[in-house]
């Protein structure tokens, strides 16, 4: 039902209306926003005219000529994605929607944002090329980075990265931990779950959590770090502290899947997806472990669902079956009468999917399409 205005309706609220409710006539605009009928007319025609919406003359007639039906135009412009993880990245061009129309591997985040940023930029702007996008379509970028990142500032490992990519490309950028991006993005493929707890077992155990329907970063944005561990082979950084043994107090997965004899993680996966008893045995114990831990977190944020996602997908199986084993067992009745517990439905795209929702909830929001007018 689309929500009660409490102030005049501008183009950005129009917007909002056409986008999130599916408000399709100028008179059904009207009767929700109280705008006169000139009103209505010049707010459309200023949506129309920026390519944001699109209008259909095949609306219901109820005799005489049908009314113009209105709906958000997805290829009214574009946005720029990456999900830059430790060992390997992902980028895509998204079209308004969040579909994604092109995709490539990117650069991995490396070891500073100095290094990497520029090689991203390259990168997007191959992708453009070969997709046949115009550059002057794109509408906002999109960055998701392994580690704690400040969110609202947009730095990440100290350096800013919205004046390169507004440089390069002349739109606004956002940032976010690539966990919190893949939090947004299993968000989008679980419509109706408000709450929604995400873990991701890759060279590190993160979660991120979406409460009420939106993403919580805590106060410094640090929210949702479960613990860091290297894997050998992978990529992976040791924990900030350097000190294995506290990450194997808190998450003893990680350190279990570490010590692995396939050393690294697509190894593991190969091996359970092929039934190897030891393999499906220490994925099944690193479930109890990371179990450990998410029982506390759905004790305290209960949940409705906790999906599990990282470089395990397609062989997740045991590592689901020992986390719901003590997660079950360790959790309240009543948090988990009705909870879930189930792999990524998204896979590898999560994080680009949730870069792309992080973006355009940014500047398809009403202050920032009145500010643009």
């Amino acid at each position: 039902m689309p929500r009660p205005r409490t102030r005049p309706c501008t183009s950005g609220d129009v917007l909002r209306l056409i986008r999130e409710d599916g408000v399709a006539t100028r008179a059904e605009l009207g009767r929700i926003t109280g705008l006169s009928r000139p009103a209505v007319a010049s707010r459309v025609a200023d949506l129309i005219g920026r390519g944001l919406v699109a209008e259909r003359a095949d609306g219901p007639s109820t005799g005489g000529r049908p009314p113009a039906r209105l709906e958000f135009n997805a290829a009214g412009g574009a946005v720029l994605v990456a999900n830059l993880g430790q060992s390997r990245g992902q980028i895509a061009v998204c079209d308004l929607a969040g579909t994604i129309l092109a995709r490539a591997d990117g650069p991995a985040a490396g070891t500073s944002s100095c290094a990497t940023l520029p090689r991203l930029l390259d990168r997007w702007a191959d992708l453009l090329a070969a997709a046949d996008v115009d550059p002057a379509t794109v509408r906002g970028a999109g960055l998701g980075v392994p580690d704690a990142v400040e969110h609202e500032a947009g730095r990440w490992d100290g350096v800013e990265i919205r004046p390169a990519i507004r440089d390069r490309f002349g739109v606004p950028a956002h940032l976010d931990n690539e966990v919190n991006a893949a939090a947004l993005g299993e968000h989008q493929a679980h419509p109706g779950v408000d709450d929604l707890l995400f873990v991701k077992v890759s060279t590190g155990i993160g979660s991120g959590l979406i409460i009420g329907g939106r993403i919580q970063r805590g106060a410094l944005g640090a929210a949702g770090e479960i613990g860091h561990v290297a894997v050998p082979g992978a990529g992976g950084r040791p924990c900030r502290c350097g000190n294995l043994d506290c990450v194997e107090a808190v998450a003893g997965g990680t350190a279990l899947l570490a010590r692995s004899p396939a050393a690294d993680l697509p190894g593991l996966a190969e091996l359970a997806r092929t039934g190897d008893a030891p393999t499906v045995a220490l994925l099944r114990e690193a479930g109890r472990r990371i179990g450990e831990v998410v029982a506390i977190a759905v004790n305290l944020l209960n949940p409705a669902v906790v999906v599990l996602g990282g470089d395990l997908a397609g062989a997740d199986a045991p590592l689901i079956a020992g986390l719901r084993e003590v997660v079950y067992q360790r959790s309240t009745a009543l948090a988990t009468r009705s909870l879930r517990i189930e792999p990524s439905r998204l896979g590898e795209s999560a994080g680009l999917i949730g870069c792309a929702a992080m973006v355009l909830d940014r500047i398809l929001a009403p202050d920032t399409i009145d500010a643009a007018y």
